[in-house]
């Protein structure tokens, strides 16, 4: 923290929540769930009493009874899903510790190999929604492990939990409602519905929400399957992140250096953004790439930082710094925490897809 207090004001706000935000990306999601200090259930009426009010509910909205039946017929609140909504990432980690423990060795290798393995599709897919492949690989690995891990939670028991519980009782009746559209439409079967503890599904972890937003039937087999469809499961990625405003190959940022003089210069030239999500407000103004070049921040290797009007802003991330650029923006969509953003970009760089010979 003595390090912290000799930096200009705003680079102090910045690391102290750069600090906050690396619990909220390790294990999680961007469209889960922040933390609560009580893990008990909250609610006003029995949950029978709640349950029959939202069956009327899904009726009124057009799910079917045969749906309604199926998917809501003895459920129960889980009180380990609400303790987890109320403890998540009790952990805390430095973005340095984050991204050590996320850009190992073995999920580099694991990253390589699975776009050795999937290169054609990858590419198909990229083409298709002009995202990079190697970001598409890096969003799979850390969403799902590369779809070894996706979650085996049931979505709508899940689902029922959080929104019976009060604290966000709204947000998640929303998507439970979301979840048996899904059902309604036959898109998945009720036993296949799987995810995290907050709803998430899937090898991209959508939330119901998102996939009838943005999930996709690459494989053209009449249904979106983000659970076992790598076809799907890349084209979903790839369109959520189009969808957020990534451009063609222009890229995500890249390291640069910043001495303390430097640093000192920054908060006049670029103070921090006053809106948007946590993390992004956690980063500067942006800036045409010459312009950094003329305050004097520097390149990390031999090539230099390019004379050109190119914006960017500067993230301060742990001991490392970075330029990012628009797309950066799409990939907080995803999950608002520089941690996570960084570690896909980071994992994307290392990841090189070419066309089967």
């Amino acid at each position: 923290m003595d390090v912290v207090t000799h930096l200009p004001l705003p680079f102090q706000r910045l690391v102290v929540a750069l600090a906050a935000s690396c619990a909220l990306a390790f294990g999680l999601s961007a469209q889960q769930p922040l933390p609560a200090p009580n893990p008990a259930i909250v609610s006003q009426v029995p949950f029978a009493e709640w349950l029959a009010d939202l069956r009327k509910e899904a009726a009124q909205r057009g799910i079917s009874d045969r749906t309604i039946e199926l998917a809501l017929t003895g459920i129960e609140p889980v009180p380990t899903i609400v303790e987890r909504d109320r403890t998540q990432v009790e952990q805390t980690l430095s973005i340095d510790q984050y991204l050590k423990r996320r850009l190992n060795r073995a999920t580099v290798k694991t990253a390589r190999d699975m776009a050795s393995r999937h290169a054609d599709l990858l590419l198909r897919v990229s083409a298709a929604y002009k995202v990079p492949p190697g970001v598409i690989v890096a969003v799979w690995g850390l969403e799902s492990n590369f779809g070894r891990f996706s979650g085996v939670r049931p979505t709508v028991s899940a689902l029922a939990t959080l929104a019976y519980d009060n604290r966000r009782a709204a947000l998640f009746r929303e998507e439970l409602f979301n979840a048996l559209r899904i059902l309604d439409r036959g898109d998945i079967d009720l036993a296949r519905m799987k995810g995290s503890w907050a709803g998430a599904m899937g090898q991209p972890q959508f939330l119901p929400s998102s996939y009838l937003q943005y999930a996709e039937d690459f494989d053209h087999d009449g249904k979106p399957d983000i659970w076992s469809s790598e076809a799907d499961v890349f084209a979903s990625i790839a369109n959520y992140l189009a969808k957020k405003g990534w451009q063609g190959p222009a890229g995500w940022g890249r390291a640069v250096t910043v001495s303390k003089a430097v640093a000192a210069k920054i908060g006049a030239a670029a103070p921090l953004r006053t809106q948007g999500c946590e993390a992004t407000r956690q980063m500067t103004e942006p800036l045409p790439l010459a312009r950094w070049r003329a305050l004097g921040v520097g390149p990390v290797g031999a090539q230099a930082l390019p004379k050109s009007d190119t914006p960017a802003s500067l993230v301060r991330a742990g001991s490392r710094d970075f330029l990012v650029f628009d797309n950066y923006h799409a990939l907080l969509e995803y999950n608002c925490a520089h941690a996570y953003a960084l570690a896909v970009g980071l994992l994307a760089d290392q990841v090189r897809v070419t066309a089967p010979r």
